[in-house]
Order: structure tokens, then sequence, then C-alpha cells
């Protein structure tokens, strides 16, 4: 059902319906929108246009002689038609560029920080995702030894960032011959994409003459020094004032969501499919796709890293304040990428 023909009256009271739900958690009435937002409207009228709505399916009673609460497609009108991006205070602002700023150098620290700052702003669950390296362009890969039996591998990509990987050795190796196998790497693959190093690795290391027991470390397509799923891949903060919301009372939910977060492929893969373009996106619950998050709503927008780009936004209840949120998620955003091409 198309909603461009919602007169101005229906539209107003399904605002302020979900202006008081969200603060509240509590069924409306059509007395409390009458008392509270001075429509000059009688309750009667106010509860005649909230039956019409509620035949719409923009809202709906979850209990009789109870008030009526929105449903996701009310959230979805009120998004769409009726969303006001509410500004940031400078006291705001200076946080989320500061806590972005306090991080140490690497893409992991700030991301963390990132996700911390949306979690702490917001009281929702602040996510980070990093930027796929597939598309990386390689311009350096070190080999440092840091310990018996273990090398650090630093793959530095064309935007900029880098990523670290820990391997184990069956034995110690000389340096010499960690130095070796490093010019090979380089020589061989600086310039190419990591995607297609991955693809194509075989036929450029075979006929290396270096160490065959640490050409193979790297020769196999799924090492982990090649692999697109880094073990620190997504950030999350905020798990602990999710539990607090009314909607997460019902503690297998909760067990599910957080089991989702801990598994993290399903729903990195997921935030990525939806964070398509510029601009922020917005999903909400039954509109996800994945069981465990459908009772909430996604606020997520791109970041970019050099020619890069990854994912940040929030995830908490429908029942959360869109407006603010939609400002918090995009200035977090411009400030990351902000961050991101002073490394």
């Amino acid at each position: 059902m198309a909603f461009e023909n919602l007169s101005q009256r229906e539209l107003k009271i399904l605002q302020n319906l979900i202006m008081h739900y969200v603060q509240t958690a509590d069924p409306v009435g059509s007395r409390v929108i009458a008392n509270k937002f001075r429509m000059g409207l009688s309750p009667a009228t106010i509860r005649n246009t909230m039956q019409d709505l509620e035949e719409m399916g923009l809202i709906r009673q979850p209990h009789t002689s109870a008030g009526r609460i929105p449903t996701d497609i009310g959230y979805r009108v009120f998004v769409d038609m009726l969303l006001r991006p509410e500004p940031l205070s400078e006291a705001e602002k200076a946080k989320i560029k500061g806590t972005i700023g306090s991080a140490k150098k690497g893409l992991d620290s700030i991301l963390g920080q990132t996700s911390k700052v949306l979690g702490e702003i917001t009281s929702q669950l602040g996510i980070s995702v990093g930027p796929r390296f597939d598309e990386g362009i390689l311009t350096k890969i070190d080999l440092i030894p840091v310990a018996e039996g273990k090398i650090l591998v630093i793959v530095a990509v064309k935007s900029g960032l880098a990523r670290t990987i820990l391997l184990e050795v069956e034995s110690n190796i000389e340096i010499e011959e960690l130095r070796q196998i490093e010019q090979i790497l380089n020589e061989r693959l600086i310039g190419l994409t990591l995607g297609h190093i991955r693809k194509t690795l075989k036929e450029r290391l075979s006929d290396t003459n270096g160490s065959p027991r640490l050409i193979k470390l790297f020769i196999d397509s799924k090492s982990p020094v090649w692999s697109d799923q880094g073990e620190e891949k997504l950030h999350f903060v905020g798990t602990d004032k999710l539990i607090t919301q009314p909607e997460f009372a019902d503690r297998d939910k909760l067990t599910e969501f957080v089991k989702l977060l801990e598994e993290q492929k399903a729903l990195i893969d997921y935030i990525e499919a939806k964070a398509v373009g510029e601009g922020i996106v917005i999903t909400i619950g039954s509109e996800n796709e994945i069981n465990q998050i459908q009772g909430c709503s996604l606020v997520i927008s791109r970041y970019n890293a050099g020619k890069l780009s990854g994912t940040i936004g929030i995830i908490g209840p429908t029942r959360m304040p869109y407006s603010k949120l939609v400002s918090i998620v995009e200035y977090t955003a411009k400030s990351l990428t902000d961050a991101l091409s002073d490394l």
C-alpha cells in the first residue's frame, strides 16, 4: 500500500505517537497525544485517526484496552516521509572526533574507538566493519621474527592501510632466509590487488628457489596472509546497554543475538550487502533478513580509507531515536574517513 496520500493530520499523529513511544516504550493513547503535543484536536478525533492508521498497518494495539505502538511499516513511513536529522551539539561532535583521534595508529585501533564512541553516544550497539582488502593494491610485505617459531607478517596496501598476521613456523628461521623470502614476495606481488594475488599465488611462487618451508606458508590461497576475513574485522560496543532495553527481556532472543555477534561472518556479510553507495541506509525490523535482528533496526553508513571502504553504524531496537542517530552515524562516518586519510 502506498502512503503518499496520507493526510497531514495522519502523518502528524503518527509522528507524535512514534516520538512518545521512543521515549517511553509504553503504548500511546489518544489522550496522551492530545495532552502532550497540543495539536488542537480532541482525544476522540485523535482516536478515530489512530483507528485509521491501525487499519493501514502503521500502528497496532499490543493488548486489549492498551494504547498503540508503531509497526515496522509505521517506522518506515516515519523514516521515509517525516524524518528530519537532528543537529549534533558541539560537545557531541568533539566527543566523536576526540575518541576516534585518541586511537593508536592502526586500523583495528581506530575502528575499535569508532564502535566505542557510537555505542556510548547513542546507547545502542555501535558497530564498525573493516574494509575488504581484496581490492587493495599491495605496496609492501614485511616479515619480522617476533619469537621462537613465530613471524609477524605486515601487508601494506596502497590506501595506506596495513594488516598484521602472526604466523607459526615449525622451527626458527634464519634472518637471511627470511629476507630472501621477503624479497621474492615483494618482487613478484607488489602492484597486484590482494584478490588477484590469492587467485594466482601458485603460478607466481611455484618456481621460487627460497626456503620450501617458508614458501608453503604463503603459496596457499587459504593462508591467513591473503584471507579477507581478519579475526577482528567486526568491532562492536554496547551489548551492556542493549540488555537493559525492554525489547531484549526475552533471554533466548538475547542469547541468539549475542551468538550472531560472536560468530560475526553472517552479520558482516549482511551489513556490507546493505551498505551500498553513499549516505545513510536504514533497515527496520522485519525488513532484515537475519532472524536474530528482525526486532532491530540498523542505521549504517560507508566510510572511505583511500580507495577501500568499510561500514559503521548502530544496531538497536526498532524503538530508537532515528532523527538523532542518523546525524550521529553520518558525522562519525565523515570523521572516520578524515582520520584514515591522515594515517
